[in-house]
């Protein structure tokens, strides 16, 4: 482990020593800096596709709702179904398992895709925007550096992937996955750590990282554009929140997740956020596993269920006024109508925690089936929304184009007319796998293309209307025919049999150019322990 993290922190010093001929032979084109939009890229953890008010939710998210209504709504964006790999692409247009991040930062596995951090040979988006004359700063959730770099008895000197030094020229917020809301462990201001023992008594994470992100903005002088990058933790797990912003939501979550989930969807029909005429099903007929209907909960469990949702829904509306206090200090600054603000999530709610916190996720994920970690449409389907005054004419509209979160970072510098250098670390680089989303700002142009996922074992291709996939590898394919069956239902595999092999043969050459095998499906406490006694390394 130790030669891995010093041959990483060589190689990462050599990258800031080359980064200028790096993109001197890669010519990046760039405008003039006034004209150049400021980015602000927000990003939530755990979010369902329809939580928010402007997906059809009966969360009040009217901050969120307003940049919807003033800009775009994407309804087949896609993330990669985990914290970890969606960051991975998210900062390199890379799908995951190429640039390392095949897996979690839990362990390095030693073995090419799962090196458990963010690869030193491929540039993040900040690196590449700083370089061309950009501000970059990040307030939040990182998750890209392998936690036995911090969270030891003694925290180990920074291995060149925390985000300062991956591009970033500020940073506040978490390098773990994992923590609390009133109690942050592993928070860091740029290289230094910040004690938990040394927090207000009223510290909540989520207020903190919009804080940090308000100052970020008010401390620029915008004689250079901004890049600011806010990763919201909520609403991951823990579910907690101020007592009496709970209280604020339970009464609507009284009628429970059978009401709430048809009322949702019939929203999301009414709105034209859905388009096809499907109906939602029996909750047997969507779920992986039956689940209950709410009378048949017992009076305990309604009430766990009530209070975790309203948890949820308070932490929710948190994040919501946070990107409001966003909002209005760029327009204070007078950057708003020059900035491109674009919201996602890194993956589907997540059913962790039992029966209560999978009918919470049902509800979030409506109306697609399955959770987080799992490469169905409920682990991978996010709202996307993506505003910038300056360029969107086309405003309130919808966006069906097939996206990933790949392609974030291809739009950004599209946007920044800063081009992908041709060379990092004095290696050649390939293109980014994603695609720049700026044509689909004019109009819905629904170009062809191929997406892939997999994560421990679950995955899937999509080709146009038709979608494989499985929910790990001792399962069988399942096939979807998306233009009539939306939600995966139907599923089409014993019927098509060609089409399967045909599609399945299209992941297996994505998978073999993108270091995935050997696919691994080992629980997570065994396959750290089994990585970690492979390689020799005893931290855990």
């Amino acid at each position: 482990m130790l030669n891995f993290v010093l041959l990483k922190r060589s190689s990462c010093w050599l990258a800031n020593a080359f980064l200028a001929s790096w993109f001197a032979v890669s010519t990046c084109l760039v405008a003039a800096a006034e004209s150049r939009p400021n980015v602000v890229l927000i990003m939530a953890d755990d979010l369902g596709f329809s939580d928010l008010g402007c997906y059809g939710g009966e969360i009040e998210t009217p901050h969120l709702d307003a940049l919807a209504a003033d800009g775009l709504r994407y309804t087949g964006f896609r993330n990669t179904s985990r914290c970890c790999p969606s960051r991975a692409s998210l900062m390199t247009g890379k799908y995951q398992h190429s640039v390392d991040m095949g897996w979690m930062t839990a362990v390095d596995e030693h073995r090419t895709g799962y090196r458990g951090q963010l690869s030193y040979d491929h540039p993040t988006i900040a690196e590449i925007l700083g370089e061309a004359g950009y501000e970059t700063r990040m307030s939040g959730k990182w998750h890209l550096t392998i936690d036995t770099n911090f969270m030891g008895e003694t925290e180990e000197p920074p291995n060149g992937s925390w985000p300062t030094q991956r591009g970033f020229g500020e940073f506040y917020g978490g390098l773990a996955g994992g923590g609390g809301y009133f109690n942050t462990p592993f928070l860091h201001r740029n290289l230094e750590k910040i004690p938990p023992n040394s927090l207000p008594e009223d510290y909540y994470y989520t207020t903190a990282i919009t804080q940090n992100a308000v100052r970020f903005i008010n401390e620029s002088d915008f004689d250079k554009p901004m890049f600011l990058y806010i990763a919201h933790y909520a609403p991951h797990r823990p579910m907690e929140a101020p007592s009496d912003r709970v209280d604020r939501c339970r009464d609507r979550y009284r009628v429970g997740y059978d009401v709430l989930r048809r009322e949702r969807f019939e929203r999301m029909r009414n709105s034209g956020l859905i388009e096809n005429e499907a109906g939602l099903g029996e909750p047997g007929q969507r779920l992986p596993n039956d689940a209950p209907s709410w009378n048949d909960l017992s009076d305990e469990q309604r009430e766990r269920w009530i209070t975790e949702m309203a948890t949820y829904a308070a932490m929710v509306e948190i994040m919501d006024d946070g990107i409001g206090a966003v909002v209005a200090a760029l327009k204070a600054q007078g950057q708003l109508e020059n900035t491109l603000i674009l919201f996602l999530s890194d993956n589907g709610a997540t059913y962790e925690g039992g029966l209560i916190s999978q009918l919470c996720a049902d509800l979030s994920n409506t109306p697609f089936r399955n959770y987080k970690q799992f490469v169905h449409l409920g682990g991978v389907a996010s709202p996307l929304i993506v505003n910038w005054p300056d360029r969107i004419t086309d405003r309130g509209s919808y966006r069906r184009a097939p996206a990933h979160i790949n392609d974030i970072l291809s739009t950004c510098l599209a946007a920044a007319n800063v081009q992908y250098p041709s060379q990092f670390n004095e290696m050649p680089l390939r293109k980014p796998d994603g695609k720049s989303l700026l044509p689909t700002f004019e109009k819905d142009l629904l170009a062809e293309r191929t997406l892939f996922w997999e994560h421990q074992g679950s995955r899937a291709v999509q080709e146009g209307k038709w979608r494989l996939v499985s929910l790990d590898k001792e399962s069988a394919w399942e096939l979807y025919d998306l233009s009539a069956d939306p939600y995966e239902q139907d599923d089409l595999s014993q019927r098509q049999p060609d089409r399967v092999q045909q599609l399945e043969a299209q992941w297996n050459d994505w998978a073999e150019d993108n270091q995935v095998f050997p696919l691994e499906n080992r629980p997570w406490r065994s396959r750290i322990e089994y990585y970690t006694r492979k390689t020799g390394d005893s931290r855990q």
